[in-house]
């Protein structure tokens, strides 16, 4: 039960990397250091949006795992 608690807060934790990263706006590696200039207030449509919301879930499946993890394990 750990192993596989284990393996699945794995793929969440590299999910939600990659969910925040593509997330960043700007071209290139300027957006992740804080260089684009767009507001955070921004309305999100279309994909921007289901990022947005994959994201929270994602999250929150992260969260739940690493509870569950740490019960598991003792």
């Amino acid at each position: 039960m750990k192993d596989s608690l284990d393996i699945a807060l794995i793929i969440t934790s590299i999910a939600l990397i990659a969910s925040v990263v593509l997330q960043s706006k700007g071209a290139g590696l300027g957006g992740l250091t804080g260089g684009d200039t767009g507001s955070v207030f921004t309305a999100r449509r279309g994909i921007e949006k289901v990022l947005f919301r994959m994201t929270i879930v994602l999250s929150v499946i992260f969260f739940l795992l690493a509870i569950a993890t740490t019960i598991v394990s003792g």
